[in-house]
């Protein structure tokens, strides 16, 4: 039997005007579907939180100003690349919208009309979205 760690990632759920910013990545396996921007740590070099700032910065150009984890998703088919674990950050930010790195176009969506996701992105805006609901 083969032993092998699972690869952790972060996404970041950034809000505004109750519209949820999401990317069309631009790489295969997930190339034009859109995503909650996010990607690799970088271990040893990089916490969770700065891969999440860095990622969101590389994507869309946005900085963040409060970061805080909503929460831990995981399943061994989340991704082909063996990317099973994500952690998820809600991030209130800054800048001007860009798409860059490997996002191919950035923009908000209304939770309520959300393009086909990546990953299990559907489950974790559902989710943010019940979450909300219980405020």
């Amino acid at each position: 039997m083969e032993f092998k760690n699972p690869a952790s990632t972060v996404d970041v759920i950034v809000e505004k005007e109750e519209k949820i910013l999401l990317i069309r990545r631009r790489y295969e396996p997930f190339k034009n579907v859109w995503a909650l921007p996010g990607g690799f740590i970088d271990y040893g070099k990089e916490t969770l939180e700065e891969a999440a700032s860095r990622e969101l910065k590389e994507e869309t150009g946005l900085v963040i100003l409060s970061l805080k984890l909503f929460g831990v998703y995981s399943s061994p088919d989340r991704d082909p690349r063996g990317h099973t674990i994500s952690h998820v950050y809600t991030a209130k930010v800054r800048g001007k919208l860009r798409a860059w790195d490997d996002a191919k176009e950035a923009a908000y969506f209304p939770l309520d009309n959300l393009p086909e996701l990546a990953f299990d992105h559907e489950k974790i805006l559902e989710d943010y979205s019940l979450d909300k609901r219980d405020m």
